[in-house]
Formats: structure tokens, sequence, C-alpha cells
């Protein structure tokens, strides 16, 4: 048969209902996703081996005929595995010795082996009572091996096999043709790629290991660069919109040193080479698209405020859309006091407000009246309206997609769009998250601040933590403690946010304890978070709530429980709430039980505050993936790069990318049709955004 690659996976024999489902629980609803459903791993057969020159610990393959089982019965005896717990026994032998073959719980395999039947087997080699032996190894019969010694093994969900999968895919693949070529001509040729038909058959049933290197480096290849030719399409789609909006600059009266002047404390090097950057920016006629990208404590909100300053010195509203209420309202205490003195109007816009005070808020927006709004999602609702909207700021942009910052920007008429975050992320993985926008790097925290002290102990060591804090209350100063959990649940041992608030409010009797999560209230949340910036809670016990923008200068400890539950990334946020003011803080990890990856990731915060180190070291470790999660940001997951491991590939890719649409910025060439639409499918709300 010919494929369809559109088609359902249930016309291939074997896929009924239940396997259907079970393949939609890995993405598999398609033949074109089972074709992309690329092997996690591989069994490496090609070690074929004698029975005497088997070893203990090695890994091997033997070809072997069945001759007893144990009692000189069948293959397997009546008493061998019926329960689950009688191992059942065989021997096999070649024409060099003897291999005993044991399974557990393996009655279903009682007719799978004949006694005088030839098998070929792949498993570890152990040591036995008698003789060497193989547990539960893989096999086929000598007749049906297909003589492929490199076997792809796939992800697997319940009621899955991996030969299941194996005969599927060869099905599939042996149905010509199963796919369209999808890069262009020259980039196959430029790159030196092989065929996509190549690749796949390579990926799946690999001839050998420079076959199978040749065909993950093209899909791999292939994969990253539809990623990055869909961003530069939305960063080209943006600028082709029309001219953008030509700031005024300083003899025109937006000069922003005016702004840094009136602070109360000197721009670090790195503040003023981004603030030049941005400028630059926003006095040219193209859309400016840049992300400012800085570790915790570097200042970033007050660039931001001086890019705001600049839009309304010239006759524009800026917007700041971030995550949470609570950051909001900061950002509103803080911008307010900021712009106070130069007559700068804020308003705030989130959710919780009442009707009547947003339909006046609204009102306001639509004459002009406001000159910068502060809020939440509430921001890109469809009925806000902005008079003369220059410049859109999203911050702590982990927590938004592509399609939102997007949509809030066509709230204007091709506003600029500045996009902050206070996640540092590794260049590689930057490349593909923010592959459409400009990127400036603040590597500099202000003068004055120390270093967070961090410490990493065992829950045993419980009662020293609880010194430092006692210790840093007595100075007058104040404590976060950080639980992954908000209640005790019945089957964790983790330390929950109630149980702590519980036991804290009773250890220290003396101060002020306050818990705070996320099925609280807003305005309850509200109060919270204030009495702790008025200084009236000494203890905040907390989940992640707090991991991004609170910023009490006073606080200075940060103490999490189970440490082992967060990633390196987190951590590092969670750390940066402290260290904010001129006193030492602390940052305190307790862990239980930790694995050898937690004790990694403890290792690392005690060693460095490097944010972006950090950042790699975490991309290292838990992989594109699970780094702060990429389908946050709008993007698709990736089936087989590896940004941790694939960098070389991902510069060759940015460079080709560029090289294609600064030939063709829409790629509406015929030749780059399929690209084109690969990458539109990748997006697949691509039409909502502009691409």
């Amino acid at each position: 048969m010919t494929a369809d690659l559109g088609a359902p996976v249930s016309v291939l024999k074997g896929i009924g209902g239940v396997r259907e489902a079970a393949l939609a629980k890995l993405g598999v609803r398609t033949l074109g996703d089972l074709l992309r459903c690329y092997p996690r791993d591989y069994e490496d057969r090609r070690d074929k081996r004698r029975i005497c020159d088997l070893s203990s610990g090695a890994r091997a393959v033997v070809r072997a005929r069945v001759v007893s089982a144990e009692g000189g019965g069948p293959p397997f005896s009546p008493r061998g595995g019926a329960g689950g717990k009688t191992p059942s026994k065989l021997l096999v032998r070649d024409d060099t010795g003897v291999l005993e073959i044991v399974f557990f719980g393996a009655s279903y395999l009682a007719g799978a082996l004949k006694r005088g039947e030839e098998y070929v087997f792949y498993g570890e080699v152990s040591r036995g009572a008698r003789c060497l032996q193989m547990v539960h190894p893989d096999f086929n019969r000598a007749d049906e091996d297909d003589g492929r010694d490199i076997l792809p093994v796939y992800p697997l969900s319940a009621g899955l096999r991996q030969k299941d999968l194996r005969r599927w895919i060869r099905a599939l693949l042996e149905s010509a043709p199963v796919a369209e070529e999808s890069l262009p001509a020259d980039t196959i040729a430029e790159n030196k790629l092989c065929g996509l038909r190549y690749a796949l058959e390579n990926i799946h049933r690999p001839a050998d290991m420079q076959r199978l290197r040749e065909a993950r480096y093209r899909l791999v290849f292939e994969e990253l660069l539809t990623l990055q030719t869909g961003l530069l399409l939305l960063k080209g789609a943006s600028e082709r919109e029309g001219r953008g909006i030509a700031f005024k600059n300083a003899k025109d009266g937006a000069d922003t040193a005016r702004f840094t002047e009136s602070l109360p404390f000197a721009l670090t090097g790195a503040q003023k080479r981004t603030l030049g950057e941005i400028e630059r920016d926003m006095e040219s006629d193209r859309v400016m698209n840049r992300l400012v990208q800085g570790d915790v404590g570097s200042g970033k909100t007050v660039i931001a405020a001086a890019a705001m300053y600049k839009a309304v010195r010239s006759g524009r509203q800026a917007v700041i859309m971030v995550p949470t209420e609570t950051l909001a309202k900061q950002h509103l205490e803080e911008f307010e006091k900021l712009f106070a003195p130069h007559g700068i109007r804020t308003g705030f816009l989130t959710g919780a407000i009442k009707a009547a005070e947003r339909r006046a808020l609204l009102e306001k927006t639509k004459k002009s009246e406001i000159d910068i709004l502060i809020g939440t999602h509430a921001l890109i609702q469809p009925d806000v309206v902005y008079g003369k909207l220059g410049l859109v700021v999203t911050d702590e942009q982990h927590r938004f997609g592509v399609r939102q910052r997007v949509k809030l920007s066509k709230k204007g008429f091709s506003p600029d769009v500045l996009v902050m975050t206070a996640t540092p992320i590794p260049r590689t993985l930057a490349f593909i998250l923010y592959g459409d926008l400009d990127i400036s790097v603040m590597d500099e925290r202000p003068p004055g601040r120390l270093p967070v002290i961090t410490r990493a102990l065992g829950a045993d060591r419980r009662e020293d933590a609880y010194r430092l804090v006692q210790k840093e209350l007595s100075a007058g100063h104040q404590a976060y403690v950080v639980a992954p959990l908000i209640e005790d649940a019945a089957d964790s041992a983790l330390r929950s946010a109630t149980r702590l608030y519980e036991d804290l409010s009773e250890k220290f009797r003396a101060y002020a304890v306050a818990c705070i999560h996320g099925r609280m209230r807003q305005a309850e949340k509200d109060a919270v978070m204030d009495a702790f910036y008025a200084g009236g809670t000494d203890i905040l016990v907390s989940t992640v709530l707090i991991e991004v923008g609170v910023n009490v200068p006073n606080a200075t400890v940060m103490l999490i429980e189970n440490a082992e539950r967060f990633g390196l990334a987190q951590l590092h946020q969670l750390r940066g709430r402290v260290g904010r003011g001129g006193a030492q803080s602390y940052c305190i990890l307790l862990t239980e039980n930790a694995s050898a990856e937690a004790a990694s990731r403890a290792r690392v915060m005690v060693s460095t505050d490097d944010g972006f180190a950090i950042a790699e070291k975490d991309l290292a470790l838990r992989g594109p993936g699970e780094f702060f999660g990429l389908r946050q940001h709008g993007i698709p997951p990736l089936r087989i790069a590896n940004l941790a491991k694939h960098v070389k590939v991902l510069e060759a890719v940015k460079e080709e990318a560029e090289r294609l649409l600064a030939d063709d910025p829409s790629l509406s060439d015929p030749k780059n049709a399929a690209l084109r639409a690969a990458a539109d499918a990748l997006f697949a709300s691509a039409a909502d955004i502009g691409m």
C-alpha cells in the first residue's frame, strides 16, 4: 500500500481501540506521527558470541537451541512461574556450551519457546548457581531474525511493546513513498544532509552506526531549522507590517538622561549598555523586538521604566504585562514613585478590578488619558483599546507564550516590543526560545549587594537552619520559608506550606508568621503580601508563588524545604528573593533522601550565584524539555533535537535559516514551500500571530 501519512494509526494491522489509545498517550495519532516517533535508544546486537566466550556482566547476542527445561519436561515446567514467584528456567545450547535462560513471572511465554527450536537471545549475562545465565532476555525465532544488528528502543505507554512498535513502523517504512522531502535541495546539498527517506529508514532501522549518525544529524537539523525559520518568519512578519514608530531622540525632547538622573542611584555599565541598545531601536523606524535578559537583581525594571519614559515623552502610551497580580501591584507602586516627578500618569488593570472601575479605566486608556498601563493578561482582552500605544513590555516572559506577546503588540499600530526575563537562559536555548528577538544581556549587579551565602543541609539539620532564622529575626530582618506543596498529601512525605505555617507559628511565637499560596483569594494574597512588604510579618511561608518578582529588601533568609523537588533554575529564582538590601543574606536548602541529581544541583547552588552558569548546568542536567517548560513559551516540544548536545548543529541551523530568509523573506518560492508548510504546521495558530 501507499501510506497516507494523515491517516489514523488504526489503518495498520494490529492497532485497535486499546492500542490506538495507548499510542495517543505518546502523541501518536496518525501514520505521520508514528513515522516521527523516534527511538529513545538502541540495542546494539552486533556483539554475537559463542556461549563459551560469554562473560558475566556483558550484554551479548547468542544463537542457541532449546534443549531442556528444569526437571526435564517441556521448556517450562508446570511449576515454573505459574504464580509469578518461582522462576521459569530452561537450558539452551550451541556447539560450544550451555546457557541457562531465566524468566520471572513469565508463564505467558510457556508456549513461545519450544524444545528443539533455535532462537536468538539478547540480554545481560550473569553468573548462576550452575552456569552462566540470561535473565529475561529478548528473543526471536532464528528463522524470523531480520538480520538487523542495531534495534530501536521506543518510548512506551501501558499496553504497548517494543515488538509492536518495531513491526508497525517497519510496515509503514515498507509502504512507499512514506514522506515528502521537506527541505530545499540547496539546503540539503550545502549542509551535506542525507535525504528524508534515507534518514527515516536509518533512524528506525539503521544498518550500521555511521548511517544512524547521518540519519540523526539530518533529522535534528530539519527539526531545528523548521523551528528557527518559524520564529524568524514571525519576526519578519512583524517588520513587514509597516514602518515602526521612530521615537524622538534627546534633542527632540525624549532624553532618557533626564529620567536616569532623577534616580537615587547610578546605572551599572550593563544597564547603560542595554538602555543604549533600546534607545537606538526605538529611534529607528523599524519595529523593535528586543529581549532584555538579566539575572535576578540586575536592574531590568528600571531600564523598562526608562524605555516607557521615552515612549511617553514621544507622545505615545506604554503598557507592561506581568504574569501575576502580586507582581503587577508591585510594579505599580514602583512606577508611581519613579514617574511622579515627571508628571506621567499610570493605570492598573487586572481581572480583579470591579466593573465600574474597569469601565472608567478603559475609557481613559482609549482617550490616551493614561500614559502607562500596568497589568496582567487582562491587558489583552478584546475590549481593551489603546489610544496611542507605542511600546509594549512583557515582564517575566517565560510565563507567557509567543502568541500572548504578539496579541498584546497588535493592540497598537506597529508598537515597539520589549521583553524582559529574570530567568537566565543558556545562549543555545535563547536562539530557539527567542529566535524572533534581538537580545540584550545584563550580566552585572548594582554595587553594594553582597552575594547570598547558600548552604545545603540534610533534613536532620533543620534545627540549625531554624537557629539561623532566629538570628536574622532578632536582628530585625525577615525570612521566607518555601514548601513544594500547599497541603499535606496522604501518599507524600513532603512538607506542605500549611503544616509549616502551623509548626513555625508554634516555634516562633514571638514573631508574626503568615502563609500565602495559590488557592487563596486574591484579596487574601494581597493582604498577606502588603503586610510582608510593610514589615508587619516576620516569616512568610509560601509555595513557589513568591518565585517571581517579590522585592522585600529587608528579607535576608530564604529557607527551601524539600529542595530536592526543585530544579536549578527555580532554586536560583527563589534565592533571588533575598540579597536585595545591604545586609548579608542566606539561602538554606533542606533536602530529604536526595538523589544523585538533587545532590548535584545542591553543589551547583552552593558553589556559584551566576545565573547564566546555573542555567547551562540546569539545561545539561534536565534537558530542554524540562528547562522551565518549553510549552509555556508557545514553543512546540522537540522530538529528536537536544539543545544541550546539539550546539554545533544549532549554530549551522541559525546560519542556514538566515540565508534562506535573506533570499526569500516569506519562503514563498516554490522550492521553499515544503519548509514553509512545516513551519506553519509547527506553530498551529500561525494565522493568529501574523506569520
